[in-house]
């Protein structure tokens, strides 16, 4: 898919998600306590969801953030406009309630309308990424919209398809380590399947689906500055225990996932495998791969989540723009504690950041 050129200067799109959950206490509670960080960046963050539930978060603090006018063209009035915070309604969203810490339909109206504008500006070139606040799924289908969460619903919306991206999951961007101390280690996990029952999942893992995710994934690491020499290979996991020890505790890495790799190779993607899952991830936590290709959520999900439970970022690959996400939940027993982390969520802004500005050719990887 052909995107329109891109307006200058403007970068990320904010969508609150579900309105009654955690996602305009994370948005204000970031962006409210910290402008110089996208003014001094020259950022035009744009913010989109119910203006009710983010003024109630808001609570305490001053306003940060500019309403624009949903008359006039977005783009014209972000052009015209310095670095800063903006927000945008979705129309009909002014109308409905949406109680703090509870699931509601008016919640899942107001992710699915804030996820179609957020669709309709990066076609049209305005936003260069956007970072989704958590959703209810079960909200979103009630209202309406036959997708399972937020990365289906960006797939047919920008019009790669649902078998057209790669679900991924990673640690937070390391900093530099102080001197005398080691560098942090970060998971990356990319997944062959997403949600489906495991009975479901030898028949879904594919030659095609595999070779996608590592086309993906291997373009991902190079925009993270992760592949060439001096940097690991993507390690692909076997689908069976033992990687199925030349077929004697299945068939599927012999005849699947073995060719799909040695074909991956062949392409000149830096590879190896099928490895089986234990022994991999051992040696990816310790940094002897730049990313870890899993056939299933659980088997790459939960070492990721082992590490950095909390702190991880959700990016869909294979977008024609830059997707990320905390990754949790709606976090309805948090709302209004104060009690939830900024870490993920931070995170995620800060990965959008730097893959939006590889992008655009402002830094290097």
């Amino acid at each position: 898919m052909k995107l329109h050129a891109q307006t200058p200067a403007i970068t990320l799109a904010v969508t609150l998600g579900d309105p009654c959950g955690l996602g305009p206490e994370l948005v204000v509670r970031t962006l409210a306590d910290t402008p110089q960080h996208y003014q001094q960046r020259g950022e035009r963050l744009l913010i989109i969801g119910p203006l009710s539930a983010l003024v109630r978060a808001c609570e305490g603090r001053p306003r940060f953030f500019e309403v624009l006018d949903d008359s006039a063209p977005v783009s014209e009035q972000l052009a015209e406009r310095p670095p800063g915070a903006y927000f945008i309604e979705p129309k009909g969203l002014s109308e409905l309630d949406y109680p703090p810490g509870a699931p509601a339909t008016a919640g899942g109206i107001a992710a699915g309308r804030s996820l179609e504008l957020a669709v309709r500006l990066a076609k049209a070139g305005v936003i260069q990424g956007v970072v989704t606040c958590p959703l209810n799924k079960a909200c979103l289908q009630q209202a309406g919209f036959a997708f399972p969460g937020h990365t289906e619903f960006l797939a047919e919306g920008l019009g790669v398809g649902r078998d057209g991206v790669t679900m991924h999951l990673c640690g937070p961007m390391p900093t530099e380590p102080l001197p005398g101390e080691k560098s942090q280690q970060v998971l990356r996990v990319s997944l062959v399947t997403t949600h489906p029952p495991l009975a479901d999942v030898p028949r879904l893992v594919t030659r095609e689906r595999i070779l996608r995710a590592l086309r993906h994934t291997a373009e991902f690491v190079a925009r993270l500055g992760l592949a060439g020499p001096g940097h690991g290979p993507i390690g692909v996991c076997g689908l069976n225990p033992h990687a199925g020890e030349s077929g004697r505790i299945g068939r599927e890495d012999e005849e699947v996932v073995g060719p799909a790799v040695r074909e991956a190779k062949a392409a000149g993607l830096n590879v190896e495998g099928p490895i089986p899952a234990d022994t991999l991830f051992h040696f990816a936590a310790r940094g002897r791969y730049a990313a870890v290709l899993a056939m299933y959520h659980d088997q790459g999900l939960a070492p990721l989540k082992l590490l950095h439970f909390g702190e991880a970022v959700n990016v869909t690959l294979g977008l024609p723009i830059i997707r990320t996400s905390p990754d949790h939940g709606t976090g309805y027993d948090l709302v209004g504690t104060g009690k939830a982390k900024l870490t993920s969520f931070n995170a995620a802004l800060d990965l959008a950041r730097r893959l939006v500005g590889q992008k655009d050719g402002q830094e290097g990887g």
